[in-house]
């Protein structure tokens, strides 16, 4: 009897098109680069690579590597296949979904040394790591952008060569690492990098489906499936092999589909059309393109392939700017195709010969156009022209998000230091050199003898962030649409700073006789801008229930994220109306400053007082913060750095 394994059929899966065709042209043409998909939980992204992995066919491999090498591809075997070859043995094995915990360190990634084996035998013998299973397979890699950044760089680095390469302890060594990669994100808990996010070849922004009767079909086959899974899939068996069959064809048809010139043209204009940076978009919409063809039965891509896959090319290298919008403009992209085939179909009175015209200047000999895809070049990828915070002297900023690093266990390892007690991440290479000075013949059976005083431990670190917590006064007092504009100014100001270095950012509001958290502790500059629109105005002014919000808001952020400076942003005229008892409103504002300058969390105080005559209470909530201290007119004036230099933003 055959037997069914418990995975839910890839043709199953209602709805969700553009990721299941993201994914299939993936598993085509492994080349375009992976996927990422953003979009809200609960939609399938998980249940769709895992039964990708189970719909594809079986493969050859090496029997007992590591690697699962391809038998077939010499060039592409391990180091040690590539001893044994062409005597290898062989067997059928499926493609895995191998999935990275966000956790993982730099070495459980890349791999790492086998340290008791090189003291022992004085070889080099390598501890394969995620990367090393990830080939032939499927990489999944969920809330990619909550991985440190160096190791994002990692998995894209070995996903656009095929390889790894690993340099540890002065060893270097290197392996196939050829996977497909899908990476997924909820934008809410944070954002990529731009440079990373250029680096995924094609991106889909997925939603939950809000049609009821689509939304009971998901139901329904979900409870057919989970009260007799053998025969629900058994039911899609013959769909699931339609598919299966037509990957494969498309995978044996794409080296013969031809890109003409005139649709590398067409990919070019839309690219420039569309603004653009860099050349990447361009050779992935050709590669989409061609695997869309061949996916079809096609050996020439149309203009229609190009259409199909200008969205998943482009949408997540459309913004331009850290609060605009991202959007696709499916409206500009039929322009630019129809302002080109227009142009086209305009008569030419002189045609360049073949040798002027420079996309055949490396044609094949016989004319033809292009069918190889040409390899990838480097790339210059610019940054979001963001508006420059201008400092003029040199104040040292002691708690910036990208540039403050702190000593942490999964961080990259800088340097080595003499441990008080040695633990397992010891420094190899610093180890060996210590021990290098007093060798003598050895005659034991370990190649080199270690002292206990020369061990040498690992010194890793990583970068810190910063959790800015804007606090703000949203009462009557505050409720004038003027002052209220400038303090949306101050506090975009501020987010903009925060966004170049990439720092988290929290919202609280206080008026009548409550505080709301409207945003909480986020990287998502798209949520920070919604919040922005919704401010509350009006009542009266619970300033120290504000300060008690903002200071539970910052320890829970200090306890989930402990490689976050927490920082707090008082936007006030110091008034207060509303008491937490029967005391004194402003009394109890004062006491609740003095517990968060006591809990050691820094802050800012911005005045908006305005007027001739000045009570100066925001400054003696700045005083007792222990915080800096700012006018509102000062930022508007445009003088931000009087607040950044120092702050720690």
């Amino acid at each position: 009897m055959h037997h069914f394994e418990d995975i839910y059929p890839f043709s199953a899966i209602s709805g969700q098109e553009p990721m299941k065709k993201a994914l299939i042209l993936n598993a085509i043409n492994p080349r375009i680069g992976g996927v990422l998909i953003t979009g809200e939980k609960g939609t399938a992204k998980s249940t769709a690579a895992r039964a990708l992995a189970h719909l594809l066919p079986y493969r050859l491999v090496v029997n007992g590597c590591i690697f699962g090498c391809d038998p077939a591809d010499k060039n592409g075997l391990c180091p040690d296949c590539q001893k044994k070859y062409p005597s290898l043995e062989t067997i059928t094995a499926r493609m895995r979904v191998i999935e990275l915990p966000i956790s993982a360190t730099e070495d459980k990634v890349i791999g790492s040394l086998d340290i008791e084996h090189a003291l022992k035998k004085g070889e080099k013998r390598f501890e394969p790591g995620i990367l090393a299973q990830a080939h032939r397979n499927i990489l999944y890699v969920d809330e990619i952008n909550l991985l440190n950044d160096h190791i994002v760089d990692v998995l894209l680095d070995a996903a656009a060569m095929g390889m790894n390469f690993i340099e540890r302890e002065g060893v270097s060594y290197s392996h196939p690492s050829s996977f497909i990669l899908v990476g997924t994100m909820n934008p809410e808990e944070g954002e990529l990098r731009p440079q990373l996010l250029d680096r995924f070849g094609l991106c889909v922004d997925i939603e939950g489906i809000h049609d009821p009767i689509a939304r009971v079909d998901i139901i329904r086959r979900r409870m057919e499936y989970e009260h007799d899974p053998d025969t629900f899939i058994r039911s899609w068996a013959s769909r699931e092999e339609e598919l299966r069959e037509r990957i494969v064809r498309a995978q044996t048809l794409l080296p013969r589909v031809l890109v003409s010139d005139r649709m590398l043209l067409l990919i070019a204009q839309i690219c420039i059309d569309m603004n653009v940076d860099g050349h990447r978009a361009d050779i992935t919409m050709m590669k989409t393109a061609a695997t869309v063809a061949a996916y079809n039965g096609r050996t020439e891509v149309t203009e229609d392939d190009v259409r199909e896959v200008a969205p998943l090319v482009l949408t997540h290298r459309m913004r331009r700017k850290p609060f605009s919008e991202q959007q696709m403009d499916m409206q500009k992209i039929e322009q630019s195709i129809r302002n080109f085939t227009k142009e086209d179909q305009q008569p030419h009175h002189e045609s360049p010969r073949d040798d002027e015209n420079p996309l055949h200047q490396n044609a094949a000999p016989d004319g033809s156009t292009t069918t190889q895809f040409p390899e990838e070049t480097p790339y210059s990828v610019t940054p979001y022209p963001l508006t420059p915070v201008h400092r003029h002297d040199a104040i040292q900023r002691n708690g910036n998000g990208r540039r403050t690093v702190t000593e942490s266990p999964d961080g990259r390892y800088v340097r080595s230091c003499i441990p008080k007690m040695p633990g397992p991440d010891i420094a190899l290479d610093a180890t060996i050199r210590a021990a290098a000075s007093h060798q003598k013949q050895q005659t034991g059976e370990l190649a080199i003898t270690i002292e206990p005083s020369d061990i040498r431990e690992k010194v890793r670190e990583r970068k810190m962030g910063t959790t800015l917590l804007f606090v703000v006064d949203a009462s009557g007092s505050m409720g004038a649409e003027r002052r209220m504009v400038a303090v949306k100014g101050a506090i975009l100001s501020l987010l903009i700073d925060a966004y170049q270095k990439r720092d988290r950012v929290g919202l609280v509001t206080f008026h009548g006789n409550r505080a709301d958290v409207l945003l909480s502790p986020t990287s998502s500059v798209d949520l920070a801008r919604s919040s922005m629109r919704t401010l509350p105005v009006g009542g009266k002014t619970p300033l120290a229930l504000g300060l008690i919000k903002g200071l539970e808001v910052l320890k829970r952020e200090q306890k989930i994220n402990q490689f976050s400076i927490p920082q707090l942003i008082l936007i006030s005229d110091g008034k207060a109306n509303v008491s937490l008892g029967s005391g004194s409103p402003f009394d109890d504002a004062r006491t609740i400053a003095a517990h968060i300058r006591d809990a050691k969390i820094s802050s800012c105080v911005i005045d908006t007082e305005q007027g001739f005559l000045s009570l100066g209470l925001a400054r003696k909530i700045s005083d007792d913060l222990g915080a800096r201290y700012v006018k509102l007119e000062d930022l508007a004036d445009g003088h931000l750095e009087r607040i950044v230099q120092g702050f720690g933003m």
